[in-house]
């Protein structure tokens, strides 16, 4: 019997590098998205159409799945019920084991915000009748990229430490999970680089790999709201860009797992390897 595997958020960098992998390892595969006309073109692959607050939708698009990649979805207010309800709807199209693209830390309790949404996640998935596997990754290294504006990064972080990880491991992480799920079933794998570094230590290394100084600011709390007023962003997401700061301050994100060297039989990516390029 053909196992299919189905990857939610499919047009997406790590959806899409997860169904890359999967296509080269010759498995069938449905990639669900918002939008036909932006899912990767990939041999073995077909398309199916559902956002997650829809969940006939998400039903149609799951149904003869076997294994479902539920890529968390965008930064929203109701962010966690768009995942109940993808979860229901796997549930109700006969899904056997939901692997699902979490976050270091995910609880109630969590400083960083949206790691509370992904607890009340994993919280959800439990108490269906599918297996499941988390895939919690720490911070992105690419994204530490996007942390500098005009040469600088700011935010109250203080000296604490964050183990960012690449995309790049993280969507082979996933294929490799998914390659064969149930010999992961139950397991919840953290996902870190090689090295917990400070955001000053980030900035000196991004600032060598691009051959521009970068500094780093050490803000108080008030300070990072006030430095962030421009962007008109709703409260909720301002405060959730702030605890992304505070988490680190608070040694949550500094663990190193050995998790991606392990699955993948390589050392994890470095953030200067991920700014430079090199791999």
């Amino acid at each position: 019997m053909t196992t299919l595997r189905a990857i939610t958020g499919a047009s997406g960098r790590i959806g899409a590098m997860t169904a890359r992998h999967l296509a080269d390892a010759g498995l069938p595969t449905r990639l669900v998205v918002r939008d036909a006309s932006r899912a990767p073109t990939l041999p073995g692959a077909e398309v199916a159409v559902a956002t997650y607050d829809a969940r006939d939708a998400c039903r149609r698009a799951f149904d003869g799945v076997d294994t479902l990649f539920l890529v968390s979805a965008a930064e929203s207010a109701d962010r966690v019920q768009q995942h109940r309800t993808a979860i229901d709807a796997a549930t109700d199209a006969g899904v056997r084991q939901v692997v699902y693209l979490s976050f270091a830390g995910a609880g109630a309790d969590a400083t960083f915000l949206l790691a509370r949404d992904h607890g009340a996640t994993e919280a959800h998935l439990q108490s269906s009748p599918m297996t499941w596997t988390f895939l919690r990754d720490n911070l992105y290294a690419e994204a530490l990229r996007e942390f500098a504006t005009d040469g600088v990064i700011r935010g109250p972080a203080g000296e604490g430490r964050v183990a960012a990880v690449s995309l790049v491991d993280v969507a082979a992480v996933a294929a490799h999970v998914l390659e064969d799920p149930t010999a992961h079933a139950g397991h919840a794998y953290t996902l870190t680089g090689p090295e917990a570094l400070t955001l000053r230590e980030v900035a000196a290394r991004l600032g060598a790999a691009i051959g521009t100084p970068v500094s780093y600011v050490d803000e108080t709390v008030e300070e990072a709201f006030a430095s962030r007023a421009h962007y008109g962003a709703p409260r909720w997401m301002v405060e959730a860009w702030i605890s992304t700061y505070t988490a680190i301050r608070d040694g949550e994100l500094e663990q190193v797992t050995s998790d991606v060297p392990d699955l993948l039989g390589r050392p994890a990516l470095s953030v200067t390897e991920v700014f430079t390029g090199r791999r």
